[in-house]
């Protein structure tokens, strides 16, 4: 009786909020037109129209050179400032009170539809005894030089763990490191570095079926990140070898390389392949782009991802299961790790107009959002570029990108920051459908929420 009442009182407090959302989103559309009038329309459809245009400006000053560059930069500047000006000159109260309103709007929506329609992905984890032989390699530059700062070589040693230093001046394959460890008796694996060496080295332990510790020594660390490890102090992840639990995730494979991020073809791959873009990332892009973007050099892509074709796109991202897109502050997650899918993201922008459709359209064409379990890279020549994990490669075409279920055993500690579970998205229809609902028609039908 409780319970029930509980969450008879919950829903009441979320119908009232889908109903704030509604009439804050509504005033936030009609304060601006009554202000301003017939001018406030049209000051509106100004600003759509300085959207596009900027859009426009900085497709030409990626794809042009000299002159006409910067002056498609300047317009690139200009315009986003010149929209501004105007509204804070016409609008300005009433811009603020819409921004303040708009926010109401999405608060209130948001969490109106928490826990409606969905369920929260739970992570299953499995109590295992601790390592006895645990095995770790470090790079000391990774990360602007973390294994030092931390002394995570002491505190591994400190915890039983045998710690392989790597010699930037020396490159050693880290992954017959680990394997001539696995043949030694090392009942796991991990890594201080990027995830370009995580992925090699995770492959070996999902290879003998050990656990592998992942150690956020890296410079961005986006695959600790999706785990739920701490990114501020790579040393807690050493918990895991004395108070640990273990997840199952997946791990992908192109062309037979491992990514437990994604693996980039196209654009990007072919610019980090040059020899000047780490001395110089802006400058070498910007020469590199106009042509890539124009397809006057690097390789004609076609991607299949199980029935979809994407036909020559400027660029394609294999993921290591799918990033979020709804939520543009959660843009680069993975809200799981263990779907089973390849997530894929392929661009197409042939002019300034689709350009502008990217940044306006809710559904752009030249946007292809996908997942599958296999994916095939083909161009029109033997060999292309690829980005995997960050790592510069050449592969021979086609190139197959594979998913592998559930194959890393990945241990980390019991008690993480964890990740953090994306909001609710914005379904209109359903705060209106809420908003609607009296009494009892409102209580939810319970249902058991599925784990990992």
């Amino acid at each position: 009786m409780a319970v029930d009442l509980l969450d008879r009182e919950a829903y009441r407090r979320q119908r009232w909020a889908a109903r704030t959302a509604l009439a804050a989103a509504a005033l936030a559309v009609l304060v601006p037109l009554a202000y301003g009038g017939i001018g406030g329309v049209l000051l509106l459809v100004a600003g759509a129209a300085g959207l596009g245009l900027s859009a426009a400006a900085v497709w030409w000053t990626l794809t042009l050179r000299g002159p006409q560059r910067w002056a498609a930069a300047a317009l690139a500047v200009a315009v986003p400032a010149a929209v501004v000006a105007l509204f804070a000159a016409t609008l300005f109260w009433a811009l603020l009170l819409s921004v303040a309103l708009w926010s109401v709007a999405v608060w209130s929506g948001r969490y109106a539809l928490r826990g409606t329609g969905g369920h929260r992905v739970l992570v299953r984890e499995r109590r295992t005894p601790p390592p006895r032989r645990p095995f770790l390699i470090m790079n000391p530059r990774s990360g602007g030089g973390k294994v030092t700062r931390f002394a995570l070589k002491e505190r591994a040693e400190q915890l039983g763990a045998q710690v392989v230093l790597l010699d930037p001046d020396h490159p050693q394959d880290v992954a017959a490191l680990a394997r001539a460890a696995v043949a030694d008796g090392a009942d796991l694996l991990g890594v201080a570095g990027g995830d370009g060496t995580q992925a090699l080295v995770a492959a070996v332990a999902a290879e003998h079926g050990i656990p592998f510790l992942v150690i956020s020594a890296g410079t961005r660390n986006h695959f600790a990140m999706d785990l739920g490890l701490d990114r501020d102090d790579p040393a807690a992840c050493l918990d895991a070898l004395t108070d640990g639990v273990e997840l199952r995730v997946d791990l992908g494979f192109a062309g037979g390389y491992p990514f437990v991020n994604n693996a980039s073809f196209g654009a990007y791959a072919a610019i980090v392949q040059s020899p000047s873009y780490r001395g110089d990332k802006i400058g070498t892009s910007l020469e590199l782009l106009p042509d890539l973007l124009t397809r006057q050099q690097g390789p004609r892509l076609t991607a299949r991802a199980g029935d979809a074709v994407l036909t020559d796109p400027q660029a394609v991202l294999v993921s290591n299961n799918p990033y979020r897109t709804g939520d543009p502050f959660g843009f680069g997650r993975r809200e799981r790790l263990d779907s089973g899918a390849l997530g894929v993201l392929g661009v197409r922008v042939d002019n300034a107009a689709e350009a502008a459709a990217l940044l306006l359209d809710p559904a752009p064409g030249g946007l292809s959002i996908l997942t599958a379990r296999e994916v095939v890279i083909e161009a029109d020549r033997p060999q292309i570029e690829a980005g995997i994990d960050g790592e510069a490669l050449v592969l021979p075409t086609p190139v197959h990108c594979r998913i592998s279920p559930g194959a890393l055993r990945v241990r980390v500690p019991r008690t993480r920051p964890g990740v953090t579970p994306p909001p609710p998205r914005l379904d209109w229809r359903r705060l209106r459908k809420l908003a609607a609902t009296v009494g009892r028609t409102a209580a939810p039908r319970r249902r058991a929420d599925r784990p990992w």
